[in-house]
């Protein structure tokens, strides 16, 4: 038996899945499991399963949950009180007031994660680097995601969360470390640029980010990556810079020699880069349900081995979210083995709605790939055939996420033989795409599915009908679904009516439970900012209208222009995911999503004058204020 918690939680038994389905027994299960060997207490189950507010019946509701774990197992109690299954030495004990799984060396993930851990530090502390860097790969390598995957933690469960990830964090410092040590200094650029996107205020990222960049001769850029890091610091903090970061800032201004890569090491990075494939692809946070079909379509196409004439790309399409961007992360994961040659991950719209220019994401790309020589004085066209004449001799993967227009997808598309996923907020074509996935919203009963895997059938089955409200909602949108189920996880006293109440049919005042977490209305708001004013307008006009469809002609009515000027407009917004056409005896009727709908009376139109684009020279001219106005009357 093998147990995997560094990541999806799975039960291995011979290689075949055993895992259990329902969300109670796998929380006791994974709990077992992260104190295997050692007694866990009665006590301590149902303070994991109940916290501070356990049933009556909570001794007896364990038992059975024991009981359904051993039957699902095919695990039988011995009349001494010991249990043990077909696999030898694997067993699920009864214990004086508690419980005890018993498990063989190496078959739990954790285990051998901090065994490999320990060995890589201990390799860096006697400075043997190469052993070290190789070590410690090993034990990150066995990471696939957040911890424990979809199982909703209790407090126990969530505190051997956080000791393992912060172990994760410590162990993949001490990795750049040795890697630093190395003089790989310019194959790391790349990856610590993405972990100080990823987390702004951890110092000892910003810190190896800096060095890394000074000992490339980028003393410049790393003067402004301490500057970047003192503003966040600040700004999310209210901190300055320990005394180390400042340290280090001071020593790059007097150009100290102690910041120089060592002797022994210089010049190794442009022998390693060889060697060294770049994964920037970020971790499974979310669990995806619903999608596994579509999943297992790119998975076949992007692992087809047969070379391919072309670059090829699978799309994600999708509403504000949709899920679209987890989808893509998703089905890189499942086809990176295919592409040995490294994993390289952008995303070009930054939070603001503004577009993150090409060439700076592909002087990026060119860096992580150890190919900073390509950047000396090069133009974008340069640095494009540069980009493609390496990766068509290898396969390499590019995940890019919020892409915009297709100018993007020729810019950072690969050379043949490699491949790329992307995710969009709007309708793309392009002769490289050879499938798009539509990421609609979810059916009613997938949505069940998703809260049940965070919150357990038992609190939805004890508010049905909030449930059912709590799912129209959302929209069948993920990330609505996801706000609510975060928040409901933390206030587990709540019945799903209350959240209900609080939000009082607004899903904006649905906000998650980490403030750092993605929301619906800012999702919507960087599709919004990429419309025309025009555009901006109508799409505020129709969500405010009491109809829940309109025709082309209630438009035309609405907006005050001509029946060819409305159907643009509305296809614009279709195309752009905000609004959906469908197909009515040969009239198409637009609706706009109810989610959508609340989101937009809060955007704001953009101030310039709206030239409706009607194919005569009587266009209807408005100014964008006017038909703000003219909205905020209508809601």
């Amino acid at each position: 038996m093998h147990v995997k918690v560094l990541g999806e939680f799975e039960v291995l038994r011979s290689g075949v899945k055993v895992t259990p389905a329902a969300p109670k027994l796998r929380q006791v299960f994974a709990l077992l499991a992260v104190e295997a060997n050692r007694a866990v207490h009665t006590d301590q189950l149902i303070e994991e399963l109940w916290d501070d507010r356990p049933p009556l019946s909570a001794v007896t509701t364990l038992q059975t949950y024991i009981y359904q774990l051993r039957k699902h197992l095919n695990w039988s109690e011995r009349e001494s009180g010991e249990d043990c299954g077909t696999d030898s030495k694997v067993t699920l004990r009864t214990t004086p007031g508690g419980y005890m799984l018993t498990l063989l060396d190496g078959a739990l993930d954790a285990v051998e994660f901090e065994r490999l851990a320990v060995l890589g530090r201990e390799q860096l502390a006697a400075g043997n680097y190469e052993r070290a860097s190789l070590v410690l790969r090993q034990a990150l390598d066995l990471w696939t995601s957040r911890a424990f995957g979809a199982v909703s933690p209790g407090p126990l469960l969530h505190a051997h969360m956080v000791r393992l990830e912060e172990l994760r964090k410590i162990t993949l410092g001490h990795r750049l470390e040795a890697d630093l040590q190395l003089g790989r200094h310019i194959d790391l650029i790349g990856e610590l640029t993405t972990l100080v996107m990823q987390q702004p205020t951890h110092e000892g990222f910003q810190a190896k980010l800096m060095l890394g960049l000074y000992r490339a001769g980028r003393r410049a850029e790393a003067l402004q990556a301490y500057q970047r890091a003192r503003s966040v610091l600040a700004a999310e903090l209210g901190l300055e810079p320990s005394a180390e970061l400042r340290r280090l800032h001071q020593a790059m201004l007097t150009a100290d020699p102690c910041l120089d890569a060592p002797a022994e090491a210089t010049g190794a990075s442009m022998g390693t880069a060889k060697h060294q494939q770049p994964n920037q692809l970020p971790l499974e946070t979310d669990h995806l349900v619903g999608r596994e079909d579509a999943l297992e379509a790119v998975r076949r196409i992007l692992t087809d081995t047969g070379r391919r004439p072309t670059s090829v790309v699978a799309l994600a399409v999708g509403p504000p979210g949709s899920g679209k961007s987890v989808f893509a992360v998703h089905a890189a994961h499942r086809v990176r083995e295919a592409y040995p040659d490294g994993v390289l991950f952008a995303r070009l719209q930054r939070d603001d709605g503004s577009l993150v220019p090409t060439d700076e994401v592909l002087a990026d790309f060119l860096r992580a790939l150890g190919l900073s020589g390509a950047l000396q004085g090069a133009s974008p066209q340069e640095m494009q055939a540069a980009f493609r004449t390496w990766t068509a001799q290898r396969r390499l993967l590019v995940v890019l996420d919020d892409v915009v227009e297709t100018h993007q997808l020729d810019a950072l598309l690969p050379g043949t033989g490699s491949a790329m996923i992307a995710s969009s907020r709007r309708l793309l074509s392009h002769p490289a795409v050879v499938i798009t996935t539509r990421t609609a919203p979810l059916a009613d009963e997938i949505c069940r599915c998703l809260l049940s895997d965070v919150l357990g059938d038992d609190r939805l089955q004890a508010d049905l009908t909030g449930l059912g409200e709590l799912v129209n909602l959302s929209g069948g949108l993920p990330l609505a679904l996801r706000a609510a189920a975060s928040l409901l996880q933390r206030r587990p006293h709540w019945p799903i009516s209350k959240l209900l109440h609080l939000a009082d049919g607004d899903v904006r005042r649905i906000t998650p439970a980490d403030r750092d977490a993605p929301r619906i209305a800012d999702s919507v708001g960087r599709s919004f900012r990429l419309l025309s004013g025009a555009e901006q307008a109508a799409f505020r006009l129709v969500a405010a209208s009491p109809e829940s469809c309109v025709s082309v002609a209630g438009a035309a009515a609405l907006l005050g222009v001509d029946e060819s000027t409305a159907e643009l407009l509305l296809e614009d917004l279709v195309e752009f995911q905000l609004a959906e056409a469908e197909d009515i005896g040969g009239m198409f009727l637009y609706s706009i999503r109810a989610p959508f709908r609340t989101v937009a009376s809060s955007l704001t139109n953009r101030v310039e004058e709206i030239a409706c684009p009607a194919p005569d020279d009587d266009a209807c001219v408005l100014p964008t204020f006017e038909l703000a106005r003219t909205s905020a009357h209508s809601a």
